[in-house]
């Protein structure tokens, strides 16, 4: 069926969310507006992004790789086009393409795909320099967010609304909230206009640092409890009752790095960490609830074509005050000292206090499978993908695996806008995925093109049911994602003419999008930082 109209679209990324912290993929957190969306249009379980903030940012919004797009690390230009951390003239964004067949373009919320800046040097900041496009310059009629990659959500370092720096907060701002209120406003201005419009919700939850309201907290008290080893084990054995999974493929076990729940010693604190990460989940649900709430309103939510889904897996990192903590300012905007890192005893939540989940609790969001942000394993780039449209998309489970590359495809065929050829005199490189409509629509389709990863070295292909992939300078592994998509059975070595394929194809596309080996990149990297490794 054919809509009456152009549809609008809401695009909504989230940060660092595991593929099982939804409700319909077998949490335990509350999330209804969500889990209602899933059913009243389509999940897909084999949604994969680019394992990291920036390089999903960049596939995302350009449908291309992301080297090709600019940012084959993160923001810190590393002497090459494919490196050089933000967002090349010969990529264009969704809203540039959009934006020229007539539409209203918003975005609210986490920018990152703008070049590199050091949070504290905030004052510093020089926005709309060559290296650091703004949301503006890049297609958005309008802007309201973060800039950089993470944010404290009760009192952000730095705040831009359009072209000017917002430097004043109430008592009562919240991140997600606030950008929530903001989008439904920018929506509302755009219905009043007429024209179809593109709203990109860019989510900062559930990141870290461990910031939520009270009573947000206060609904998951004493649910975690029981300890990482048996929320793990129950959401894994709920995704296989709900059917969600392919198959009901063994979980991989408990990484090697976390102790059992029964030796840890600060259970009260680790419980208090996972609460207040559900806590920051639930809140994002509310706000997509309200931003159902509003369309509806607003007498657009049938024509409106809803995406949802997150940038890379759950986050394992440890928030050290010596860490990434010491890159963020450690007063808030009124004055009160934040304690720096993860310390033991202290409860996360409030804005004094700047924490993160760790790795325990990341192989929970991320069950059932294995490793986290930053690989390529399933576990760093698996994410649901939900898709709703009334009356355009089919209710159903579809397990053909797909890639952020593949949005900007689908939003054109949907709208049916035409891709740009050139753009401020640049020629622009054509998209790289595929569109996901017969998918959505219920017609049954085999992907054409392999699907490629890349992120410091950690590097994968996938090609029908096998999936190449490494860890950065460790062999190949070679899995059957059909049998075994938590990738515990290695068939490396015994893939033959398969197996040698995929490497050819993973070589082929390396040289392509400008690949760097990652030896060679990391001391430039360190060298731009002042650092003596990478954390996490």
């Amino acid at each position: 069926m054919q809509p009456a109209r152009r549809p609008n679209v809401v695009l909504i990324l989230v940060d660092d969310m595991g593929f099982a912290d939804l409700g319909i993929t077998g949490s335990e957190i509350r999330t209804p507006n969500l889990d209602a969306l899933a059913r009243g249009g389509a999940l897909l379980t084999s949604m994969y992004n680019c394992a990291r903030c920036c390089p999903t940012r960049a596939a995302l919004l350009t449908g291309l790789y992301p080297h090709a797009a600019g940012i084959g690390h993160m923001g810190t230009d590393l002497g090459t086009p494919a490196y050089q951390g933000f967002l090349r003239n010969d990529a264009a964004t969704i809203a540039e393409v959009l934006r020229a067949d007539g539409y209203r373009t918003l975005m609210s919320g986490k920018w990152h795909v703008g070049g590199d800046f050091e949070p504290r040097a905030y004052d510093t900041w020089r926005v709309g320099d060559v290296g650091h496009p703004s949301p503006r310059q890049r297609g958005f009629d309008w802007f309201y967010g973060i800039l950089d990659g993470a944010t404290h959500f009760w009192s952000p370092h730095f705040v831009m609304e359009d072209d000017r720096r917002v430097s004043a907060f109430d008592d009562g701002y919240y991140f997600t909230d606030v950008i929530t209120d903001k989008a439904i406003g920018m929506v509302e201005d755009a219905v009043d206009t007429g024209d179809p419009f593109l709203l990109y919700l860019a989510h900062a939850a559930p990141h870290w640092p461990l910031h939520a309201l009270p009573e947000d907290i206060a609904r998951y008290d004493g649910v975690y409890a029981c300890g990482w080893d048996a929320i793990r084990t129950g959401r894994h054995e709920t995704l296989n009752a709900t059917g969600v999974l392919q198959a009901p493929w063994d979980i991989s076990p408990r990484d090697a790095d976390v102790r059992p729940w029964e030796s840890e010693t600060h259970k009260d604190w680790e419980a208090s960490k996972m609460a207040t990460y559900a806590a920051m989940v639930d809140r994002m649900d509310q706000s997509v609830g309200r931003m159902v709430a509003a369309l509806k309103r607003l007498g657009v939510f049938d024509d409106t074509l809803i995406l949802f889904l997150s940038d890379n897996g759950g986050c394992a990192e440890f928030m050290a005050e010596d860490g990434w903590a010491a890159y963020y300012p450690d007063v808030t905007h009124d004055g009160r000292k934040i304690r720096m890192g993860n310390q033991p005893g202290l409860r996360p939540g409030d804005a004094q206090t700047y924490q993160s989940y760790d790795k325990p609790w990341a192989n929970v969001s991320n069950a059932p499978f294995r490793l986290y942000k930053h690989y390529v394993h399933e576990g760093g780039i698996s994410t649901p993908l939900i898709a709703h449209w009334p009356g355009q998309i089919a209710r159903r489970i579809i397990h053909e695996p797909a890639h952020v590359v593949d949005i900007l495809q689908t939003i054109l065929e949907a709208t049916g806008s035409p891709m740009l050829s050139e753009l401020d005199g640049h020629a622009i490189q054509p998209p790289q995925g595929e569109s996901l409509m017969d998918l959505l629509q219920g017609r049954d389709r085999a992907r054409e093109q392999p699907i490629f990863f890349e992120h410091e070295g950690n590097s994968a292909v996938r090609m029908g049911r096998f999936k190449l992939v490494r860890q950065h300078g460790r062999p190949w592994e070679l899995y059957d994602m059909e049998r075994d998509r938590t990738e515990l059975h290695d068939l490396a070595g015994r893939g033959g003419a398969e197996e040698a394929g995929l490497i050819r194809l993973y070589d082929d596309w390396a040289r392509r999008v400008g690949v760097i080996d990652w030896t060679v990149l990391e001391p430039r990297l360190l060298a731009a930082w002042n650092l003596t490794s990478v954390e996490g």
